[in-house]
């Protein structure tokens, strides 16, 4: 149900299982007005969230109010996020894993559909290993610098609304997306009607029930206004079969950054990256974070959803 501005609606069901069986879970600490500064990926304002419920049929737990599809895409569309692309070398480290995965379960001239593009980062390698690179991507700016920097041509606007022939695609990529969506399902969906069926779905999520999760508490990492989902297993399993997957492979994600960009996620540290023979120098010391707290999912789709 939408409330009255527009901005914000209370889901009457799971965004993920569709149970109708939801309680209240968490207070939150976030109640403002979304900007697009708060959205964009390197946002490192940790901690905020918004009021949270859990379903008890599956234990998804997400925002409510949530903000609408039309004001969230609004804002995406408006993103802009330089120091996303500064850190290039490391987001292609944490990428190429996932395509060498992918690549032994594919055809060469496979065709990979990244959802939440970017500015292309992942469909540039994939393209460089023999996939036909293909994706959506709200922000402008993005989409811009995807094409002037990569070559790369891709679809401007939300996933669910951009135009993709059905069963067209062999494989659907969406790393870190499906938490920033307020209606996974839908997400979800489009990726089946896109994929034929064998195609193969690869995702990244957080997973707040991880030990790091728990130990870092309000710190979290992941604990960020944009983020509007989070995913349990059950949860995962329940979305990913509604939508007509099953799961061939579970893992545990591990990111690698830059220390620069990782010592820039601390005001403390500003000055210190200011000194250009130091900043040039921390951007070239790769730091591994095997903190075990995002899911890494490979599902198959079986049948239509």
């Amino acid at each position: 149900m939408t409330s009255g501005n527009g901005l914000f609606f209370h889901p009457d069901s799971c965004p993920a299982c569709g149970g109708r069986s939801i309680r209240a879970y968490k207070k939150g600490t976030y109640s403002d007005r979304l900007t697009r500064d708060e959205i964009k990926i390197t946002d490192h304002r940790y901690g905020k969230i918004w009021d949270l419920s859990r379903c008890r049929d599956c234990g998804h737990i997400f925002a409510d109010p949530c903000p609408s599809p039309e004001y969230l895409f609004r804002l995406y569309g408006e993103v802009e996020d330089p120091l996303y692309e500064e850190e290039a070398e490391g987001r292609a480290r944490n990428f190429r894993p996932i395509l060498d995965r992918l690549a032994k379960t594919t055809a060469p001239g496979s065709r990979l559909f990244d959802v939440g593009a970017a500015t292309g980062i992942l469909l540039a390698l994939a393209r460089s290993r023999g996939f036909v690179p293909d994706g959506a991507e709200p922000s402008a700016w993005a989409v811009k610098l995807a094409a002037e920097k990569y070559g790369l041509h891709l679809r401007q606007g939300a996933f669910e609304a951009v135009a993709v022939e059905p069963e067209s695609c062999d494989v659907v990529t969406m790393i870190d997306f499906i938490e920033h969506t307020p209606s996974p399902f839908e997400a979800i969906r489009k990726a089946a009607t896109i994929l034929h069926r064998g195609g193969i779905l690869a995702l990244v999520t957080p997973d707040i029930h991880s030990l790091a999760a728990r130990i870092a508490g309000r710190r979290w990492w992941h604990l960020r206004p944009a983020h509007l989902s989070f995913f349990s297993r059950r949860s995962l399993a329940a979305l990913l079969g509604r939508a007509g997957f099953s799961i061939i492979l579970e893992r545990r994600y591990s990111w690698t950054f830059s220390l620069h960009y990782l010592l820039s996620r601390k005001a403390v540290f500003y000055r210190l990256l200011r000194v250009r023979g130091l900043a040039l120098f921390f951007k070239k010391i790769p730091v591994k974070l095997s903190l075990g707290d995002s899911f890494e999912i490979y599902a198959r789709k079986d049948r239509l959803a």
